[in-house]
């Protein structure tokens, strides 16, 4: 690839308030009804609050089920375990994409492990490994979209994979929470987590009606290169929901990957009203001091932002129900000011 991409209750607690909820409104609306009546209506508003099992999930390589609900998740793609702790379930394995150490997620997420999981590989996970975890669900919503690599996991447990068209880590935070709170039997949180989430871009592009139709470079450089990520991946999906327009000199260049490679020759092509990007196992100052990129029209103009703090060009890159509201509180206002 050309570009390196990819405290919440427990469940139990979250069940507690929505089911007393539930049962109370069951009764008033039974009034005067009969006891069994009651009683049915009870036990349905309880079934309905905790998920009820089974459950179907559908991806792109058909519909997944899953029978009971999950004790034992390992998380696999790109945000997957991010999201899952959003939902108050801690996987007991995951894969660390950006490589944060610890319990490999983000300072958003800090704390919300009791018992680190076991670190599993990104582009090429160790099927035994995750075999001797005995999951009873694995997370691959956002990943390569590969069939053998599905295959493969699948016959370990029930793998929620990536949605049709989803493949090459094309699949929003929406779709993701969407997906892994259904396969938990959480939709009703998941729904929460979402809804909330995007008030939050609401008030962002509401506050900066400047965004609206401006457009956007969202690109990296690597030891090995430049490259602009496309539309459908979560960096410019971010953006746009902020009121930006993907540059359409990218677009035009758009294949099947999240990425598209930028030649030194061609580098005029990350040109737009705001040029935004992201070291990638390099210093920031080999973006920024880079003669080349100077010589932009936006770069030259002040309009463009390198993101010197890993922890915003993370945050940034993760784009899980959990990293995007760090983002919008720390970038937001970065793109305001690199407009003025």
């Amino acid at each position: 690839m050309s570009l390196t991409s990819p405290s919440r209750r427990r469940p139990w607690r979250l069940f507690a308030p929505v089911l007393v909820l539930s049962l109370a409104g069951a009764l008033t609306a039974c009034g005067g009804g009969s006891s069994a009546d009651d009683s049915a209506s009870s036990d349905a508003s309880a079934k309905a609050s905790a998920g009820a099992f089974p459950v179907e999930v559908a991806t792109k390589f058909g519909t997944v089920t899953v029978d009971e609900r999950p004790k034992r998740v390992v998380a696999l793609g790109w945000g997957d375990a991010e999201t899952a702790l959003a939902l108050g379930v801690q996987p007991v394995g995951q894969s660390d994409w950006l490589a944060f150490g610890g319990d490999g997620v983000g300072p958003w997420a800090e704390g919300k492990y009791d018992k680190s999981p076991q670190k599993i590989g990104t582009l090429e996970p160790e099927y035994e490994k995750i075999a001797a975890l005995e999951p009873d669900l694995i997370l691959d919503t956002k990943s390569s979209g590969d069939q053998t690599r599905y295959d493969t996991l699948s016959k370990i447990a029930p793998t929620i994979g990536v949605p049709k068209g989803g493949e090459q880590y094309k699949i929003g935070w929406k779709k993701q929470t969407e997906m892994i709170s259904q396969a938990l039997g959480l939709a009703d949180e998941g729904e929460k987590l979402i809804t909330d989430t995007e008030a939050e871009f609401t008030a962002a592009a509401k506050e900066h009606p400047e965004f609206k139709g401006k457009t956007i470079t969202v690109g990296s450089r690597t030891s090995s290169g430049w490259g602009a990520y496309v539309r459908g991946t979560d960096r410019v999906g971010f953006v746009e929901q902020l009121g930006f327009e993907n540059n359409p000199k990218v677009e035009a260049e758009a294949g099947e990957g999240f990425s598209v490679t930028v030649s030194e020759e061609n580098l005029q092509m990350l040109d737009a009203d705001l040029v935004v990007m992201a070291p990638i196992g390099i210093d920031a100052a080999k973006i920024s001091g880079d003669a080349l990129y100077k010589s932009l029209p936006a770069v030259k103009a002040g309009h463009d932002i390198v993101f010197a703090d890993k922890n915003i060009s993370t945050a940034f890159a993760t784009n899980s129900v959990l990293s995007v509201g760090y983002a919008l509180d720390k970038v937001v206002p970065m793109f305001a000011d690199a407009l003025k």
